[in-house]
């Protein structure tokens, strides 16, 4: 099959196998002692305020629209690998399983005390103490979502929409996946006061 010809989405195979990276993932976290769902009791489909013990904790948050962003970014890297270099030697029915691979590894070193600890001491997320086993299953979820999304949407939708929701939670929280790089990465304090509502 040609380059162009190449189909980026999964097949049943395909399909099973991100579901399994998924799941193993979600085992890994509870070996790690993460919670299984809210601390609090409480199972919710959405929670909307960064600051408390329930961010990152629920199925949604704002920030799952920077893993909806990972997914666009993932397929675009995906597109990459495949169709411009022609990545003969894996399938590219594999493509979303290693995606779910590239983001369950994030949400298991996320959840790690080294990363908890910079979150804290570095970002506006002072009070972080981690993800809920059901919020990372969920972030890996919305990734998914967003490489299904980008591979089936004309390349400028996909562009669009994703500075849209940079845009759209830099003015609703003060963050998106942009900022959350840089203040983990590289920190500004400029835009840690900024984000403090200074």
């Amino acid at each position: 099959m040609n380059r162009q010809g190449v189909r980026l989405l999964p097949d049943r195979g395909g399909s099973l196998a991100a579901f399994g990276v998924g799941l193993a993932v979600v085992i890994i976290l509870l070996g790690m002692g993460r919670p299984p769902i809210c601390p609090c009791g409480v199972v919710r489909l959405w929670h909307g305020v960064v600051e408390s013990a329930e961010n990152s904790q629920q199925v949604s948050d704002w920030y799952s629209f920077s893993h909806l962003i990972h997914g666009f970014l993932f397929y675009g890297a995906a597109h990459i690998v495949w169709r411009r270099f022609g990545f003969a030697e894996l399938s590219p029915r594999w493509a979303l399983a290693l995606a779910v691979l590239i983001e369950g590894s994030w949400e298991i070193l996320e959840n790690s005390p080294i990363i908890i600890d910079r979150y804290r001491s570095v970002t506006i997320s002072w009070g972080y103490s981690g993800d809920s086993v059901l919020n990372s299953a969920a972030d890996i979820g919305f990734m998914a979502a967003g490489f299904l999304f980008a591979a089936r949407a004309p390349v400028l939708v996909t562009v669009v929409l994703g500075i849209g929701f940079e845009l759209f939670t830099l003015w609703a929280i003060r963050d998106n996946l942009a900022l959350n790089i840089l203040m983990l990465v590289w920190p500004v304090e400029a835009v840690r006061v900024w984000q403090g509502g200074g």
